[in-house]
């Protein structure tokens, strides 16, 4: 109980909202709050104006203009489903007026830990789904929108939100034992505590002096796609943060991994 009452004051569960107005809210509010709204039967807007918790209202991220984009409900690519499956859990329905309804607004526990009803009876760790790593489970909703056949483009700072296509390419991951639970409570949002960095780098050369930096400021640098948005690189490496050539979505050189 002590676990699903910490991860119900989490963002992930507050990644869904239902307002007054008819609209949803996509978005905990951490960064932004971007507006979606039912306009016909088969009909879903994206609003063009998302609500920044630094700047207030501005353009929603990929748009051209405050129009918004529609997307039709039951489109070949079921763009506007998978909005609301990756941040609700159970499955979604269609109501009476073709309206979707989440199971349950938010990512909570039964969209990692699957059906919970007998664990809710009983708590046990042998009746309920435990991820070994999450990778895939995080990767479910925090990954590249599929699409045909593209590659990723590294250099776009807007894809740096993406934190497991970015961490699939670090040495942590591909040649370490790095995985999301490796510095992520997925229970709760506590920051990283860069003493998990030592667990692999005990002993780390520097070329210059970084008593005044944390890991994560040379190896996971803060991308700013946008003057209100803020993403952590999870590509980790060595970067060049400064002077000419200066590109944070991606490193110079890997890092080691373990």
């Amino acid at each position: 109980m002590q676990i699903a009452a910490k991860q119900s004051r989490s963002h992930h569960a507050g990644a869904l909202s239902k307002g007054s107005s008819a609209r949803w809210a996509f978005g905990s509010g951490v960064q932004a709050i971007t507006y979606v709204s039912q306009l016909d039967e088969d009909t879903y807007l994206e609003h063009g104006l998302s609500l920044y918790t630094r700047g207030g209202l501005s353009l929603t991220p990929g748009h051209r203009n405050a129009d918004g984009v529609k997307y039709q409900t039951f489109a070949p690519d079921a763009n506007i489903l998978r909005c609301f499956q990756c941040h609700s859990t159970g499955k979604l329905r269609i109501d009476e007026r073709r309206a979707i309804q989440p199971s349950e607004p938010g990512v909570r526990c039964e969209a990692c830990h699957g059906p919970g009803s007998q664990h809710a009876a009983k708590p046990s760790r042998a009746n309920i789904h435990r991820p070994a790593q999450f990778n895939e489970e995080c990767g479910e909703c925090h990954r590249m929108p599929p699409a045909q056949g593209a590659a990723t483009n590294f250099g776009n700072p807007w894809n740096v939100r993406h934190q497991p296509v970015y961490f699939s390419q670090s040495a942590c991951f591909q040649k370490g034992k790095a995985s999301c639970l490796t510095c992520h409570d997925p229970h709760e949002d506590k920051k990283p505590d860069v003493a998990v960095c030592g667990n692999c780098h005990a002993s780390p050369k520097h070329t210059g002096n970084v008593s005044n930096r944390t890991c994560f400021e040379c190896h996971m640098p803060v991308v700013k796609p946008s003057p209100q948005l803020g993403f952590t690189n999870h590509w980790i490496g060595i970067y060049k943060l400064a002077g000419p050539g200066t590109n944070p979505t991606r490193p110079i050189q890997q890092r080691p991994g373990r």
